[in-house]
């Protein structure tokens, strides 16, 4: 019976190439390099450190730039709130792994909602969809990518 996987995954070895671009970016820049700014990687977590609030936008967007180039979808990062000291911000990210139970059950929704003869089952952080038909599970792979999720989502494992 053919089936796929619906997962959300990042790669972490193009996660720190973007992080390493752009403490690269960021020590050549001339309204940056006199500042204590970085990005530092801790697995799927990212900290900004700078010196203001508007340096931290300032490679916010740097970083954004450098995630997209290498490929990544920039809606799996979770912002958190700016952490403001007297001498430094933090502002700390993370980088979703896997589909949460309320995605997963949205998919599931949405595999139903095409009205073909395919079954979802949510397994761990992924959602495995299998039909009869190849055709059918191909349909439901383009309704999902079709409909906005706040989550980039990957189709892996297809099997006949």
């Amino acid at each position: 019976m053919p089936s796929f996987d619906v997962v959300s995954e990042v790669d972490l070895h193009e996660l720190t190439n973007a992080v390493d671009q752009t403490n690269r970016e960021v020590s050549n820049r001339f309204d940056l390099k006199e500042t204590c700014a970085s990005v530092e990687q801790d697995g799927h977590a990212l900290t900004i450190i700078a010196d203001a609030e508007f340096h931290i936008a300032q490679i916010h967007d740097i970083l954004q730039g450098k995630i997209t180039k290498r490929g990544l979808d920039i809606a799996c990062l979770q912002l958190e709130e700016v952490e403001t000291t007297i001498n430094s911000c933090k502002q700390r990210m993370l980088a979703r792994q896997g589909i949460d139970k309320n995605a997963a059950r949205k998919i599931v929704k949405l595999a139903k909602e095409t009205k073909l003869k395919v079954q979802a089952q949510i397994q761990q952080d992924q959602v495995r969809i299998s039909g009869k038909k190849r055709n059918d599970l191909q349909v439901v792979m383009a309704q999902l990518k079709k409909t906005p999720l706040d989550l980039p989502i990957q189709f892996t494992n297809f099997r006949d």
